[in-house]
């Protein structure tokens, strides 16, 4: 999907830790909720509270999901799931674009 229709966008930014990861809130018709993105490259820790996609538009990183203790390549084109209530940590090699969309439980 090229662009979302029909969406709110909270003006203010999401930022975290020291602005290296920003993002912004889109809210939908339906309810649903997703943020849309960029991080730089940097080692994150995430936590979820709702279930999550999270798909990577362009970059690169390495994941490491909730109950694994294997790293994960990800690049640009290819998406991952987190478990609700859980932490995920990231290794970002490259700027990466990306959408969050949380999930329903």
């Amino acid at each position: 999907m090229e662009k979302f229709n029909g969406v709110n966008v909270k003006k203010t930014v999401n930022s975290y830790f020291d602005g290296k990861v920003t993002s912004r809130t889109l809210e939908f018709a339906d309810g649903s909720i997703k943020t849309l993105g960029v991080m730089l490259p940097g080692e994150y820790e995430f936590g979820t509270a709702a279930p999550e996609l999270m798909e990577i538009y362009s970059g690169e990183m390495q994941v490491k999901l909730p109950g694994s203790s294997v790293w994960k390549t990800i690049k640009g084109g290819e998406s991952f799931n987190v478990a609700g209530n859980s932490k995920f940590q990231l290794k970002v090699t490259e700027l990466s674009d990306y959408c969050c969309s949380f999930l329903e439980e």
